[in-house]
């Protein structure tokens, strides 16, 4: 049975509680059933504005005036936070290395090592810009990015309040007038600067601190307004902000409080069921849940018929108290339960919610409330000194982690070149070639080893060779003999990229020079396709034009051009409905090289795994005794070609399709061909791999070469 406190004690927030509880709810509900609560993302940012209020209400009620102010500041912080947050990851990347496959093994491992630094959220915003990191299976720590949002606020926002007491003694100014100020800079700055960069990159405006730090900062102007009203004053300009007065903002009646407060409430809810991935955020999009969290804090209401009467019930108080711990926990037991369990049922995923609940009531317990409290009389440096002890050994245990992967690659590498060198016609591509008798197509071995297989790329990334977001430059790169008397270019995407390996096998033999025109996520087409920004859309139109521009004529002997065709077409709703867009884009672009004089080959996309496989690497990995359980039928992974096509439509000698869907699968599509690790994520080709297909790609560009222009 569950019982309700009506009146909560001394600074104690009862709806602040209640406003975790909701907040959490969100975040786990999204995360264990995405589908149900689409926009439950935003309860991080219901998090935030509380962190933000809580915080700033302390820092006025105990403002800094010295140094070891803020030393106590931190030390409390570092007590409250880091056991918990520490204790957490220590056991994740012990659980990863016994549970997950070893290519996540270097990931987490970094990842650990970010989070006990509180940098994991500049870290993800690094690989959210690098197209294909951002395919990277998520890692079970990657839900510290929110946390170290908050702590990059706690180093930095005392220090403000420092400088704000000091301008505040000089003038003869109240604290809280000067901190409002501040504030509102802080604030009307930092969305300005949200709304512009998630327009503008959208992928890393997600993580980084500048477009969330208003967010913290709306809390701390509630915690100023409530501090303004507040009654109960030690001394000009420092008030009890939380445990003055009422705790409200406006001195409302208690109908006008509760509508204010079920009016937060509707906004949060609202942004939770309304929003999905799609939805630009942070930006003005953000606007809603934290003004909605705002207005509840700022209406502090508590009598009948509001909220608070709803929330005070003891298993959301409970919830509430043990958020933090129950944040911590669930996101490592989501993912590393889908590498035991495999697709997550509905028992599976309760049973994540129960393991949850109970791993956070014990490290609220045991951990936070052992830890919080401060003995009278220890030095301030002792919490710091064991912090940095803790820190120190998810560091090493991280370092150690990667360490293991990275002598596993220096292995995989030397197999790799072993192979690549060796004069077996049967690894790799050679497996499937019905002229030869190769026994089983997958051969005996795996090279590379899969805990390898995601630096197992093309020269193109380790030389630069991308024109990345927002396609405003035309970067190329050069191989092979640069006095050659055949030059060939290659374009497209990185479905154009995995083919340069093969590419250069072949101008290695025959001295012809190869120059890249590469584009991440971006194709070449006359359609407009659904970029994050209108800005990337208009760019990559424009890049398409200015590698035209290049290409066109006699300028290469030979145009080579593959492309996944991966994004919707412009006012189309999605990619089943953007075949007819992508086609004609395709056609009329082709058209224009021809007419040019340009001779073109284009390589048909090559198998999709991600159809049913979301990384190969990953599944091979996990089943290197069953490999067929990351194997296909063969319709399911071989998928339509546009580009393909549209160029083979034109029924011109000068254009040409070479199509290689053979060395991928005969009626079955697979991971392992001849041995060789023919993917290096979820549908790009490993380098290896690419080599072993150069002597059937071969014919194709001496026939294309042939052809007249």
């Amino acid at each position: 049975m569950s019982g309700t406190r009506s009146t909560p004690a001394r600074g104690h927030r009862l709806d602040i509680q209640g406003l975790r509880a909701v907040a959490v709810s969100l975040v786990v509900v999204y995360h264990v059933w995405p589908s149900s609560i689409t926009g439950g993302y935003t309860g991080v940012d219901v998090f935030f504005v509380i962190s933000g209020f809580l915080i700033t209400s302390h820092l006025i009620t105990a403002a800094p005036s010295r140094g070891r102010d803020l030393v106590t500041f931190w030390m409390r912080r570092v007590r409250r936070l880091l056991p918990a947050a520490l204790l957490v990851l220590a056991v994740t990347l012990v659980l990863s290395r016994l549970l997950a496959p070893a290519t996540l093994w270097k990931d987490t491992a970094l990842g650990a090592v970010a989070a006990s630094l509180y940098v994991e959220n500049w870290r993800l915003a690094g690989q959210a810009v690098d197209y294909l990191a951002a395919e990277n299976a998520p890692t079970p720590v990657q839900h510290y990015w929110s946390l170290s949002v908050e702590e990059q606020f706690y180093a930095v926002w005392p220090i403000l309040v420092l400088l704000c007491v000091l301008v505040a003694r000089r003038l003869g100014l109240r604290l809280v007038h000067v901190l409002g100020v501040a504030l509102v800079v802080v604030v009307v700055g930092s969305l300005a600067y949200s709304i512009h960069a998630t327009a503008a990159d959208p992928s890393s405006a997600y993580f980084v601190t500048p477009t969330r730090v208003w967010e913290l900062g709306v809390g701390g102007l509630v915690a100023i307004l409530v501090a303004l009203r507040s009654r109960a004053s030690a001394e000009p300009g420092v008030v009890g902000a939380q445990h003055g007065g009422d705790g409200g903002v406006a001195g409302l009646p208690p109908v006008a409080r509760s509508v204010l407060a079920w009016v937060g409430f509707a906004a949060i809810g609202w942004a939770a069921w309304t929003y999905t991935d799609a939805t630009p955020f942070p930006g003005s999009a953000a606007l809603v849940p934290v003004l909605g969290t705002a207005f509840v804090i700022g209406a502090a209401a508590s009598g009948a018929g509001s909220p608070t009467q709803l929330l005070s019930s003891r298993p959301v108080q409970w919830l509430g108290d043990v958020s933090y711990s129950v944040y911590l926990w669930h996101w490592p037991i989501i993912v590393l339960l889908g590498h035991v369990a495999g697709e997550r049922g509905v028992l599976d995923s309760l049973a994540a919610v129960a393991a949850t609940l109970v791993l956070a009531g014990l490290t609220k317990r045991f951990v936070e409330d052992r830890f919080r409290s401060h003995p009278r009389g220890l030095p301030l440096w002792r919490p710091f000194a064991a912090a940095a002890v803790a820190m120190s050994v998810v560091v090493g245990m991280g370092v150690a982690q990667g360490a293991e992967v990275d002598r596993r690659q220096d292995d995989a590498r030397e197999q790799v070149r072993a192979a690549l060198s060796g004069n077996d016609p049967c690894f790799g591509a050679g497996a499937l070639d019905p002229e030869l008798d190769c026994g089983p197509v997958q051969g005996d071995t795996i090279i590379p080893d899969p805990t390898q297989a995601a630096e197992d790329k093309s020269d193109a990334y380790a030389d630069d060779c991308w024109v990345y977001r927002p396609f405003d430059d035309l970067t190329t790169c050069t191989y092979g003999d640069r006095d050659a008397d055949v030059s060939i270019a290659l374009v497209g995407n990185s479905h154009a990229g995995h083919w340069l390996p093969a590419l250069q096998s072949i101008a290695e033999e025959r001295g012809w020079r190869i120059t890249t025109f590469l584009a991440s996520q971006c194709f070449p087409t006359d359609a407009m396709i659904q970029l994050e920004t209108e800005e990337f859309r208009r760019n990559c139109v424009g890049w398409g034009e200015k590698v035209q521009k290049a290409t066109s004529g006699d300028a290469f002997d030979l145009v080579v051009e593959s492309t996944r065709t991966g994004l919707p077409v412009v006012s189309v709703d999605g990619r089943a409905e953007s075949y007819d867009g992508w086609y004609d884009g395709y056609r009329s672009y082709a058209k224009r090289w021809l007419d040019s004089g340009a001779r073109l080959l284009v390589i048909r996309d090559n198998p999709f795994p991600q159809s049913t496989v979301p990384n190969i690497p990953d599944c091979v990995a996990e089943h290197t005794d069953d490999l067929a359980a990351c194997s296909a039928p063969r319709e399911d992974w071989e998928i339509p070609d546009p580009l393909a096509d549209a160029v083979r439509d034109l029924d011109t000698p000068a254009a040409s399709v070479a199509d290689l869907t053979d060395f991928f699968c005969d009626d079955t599509c697979y991971p392992v061909i001849g041995g060789a690790l023919a993917y290096f994520d979820s549908s790009h080709i490993s380098a290896t791999y690419s080599r072993t297909l150069a002597p059937y790609l071969e014919p194709s560009l001496v026939a294309a070469l042939e052809q007249p222009r």
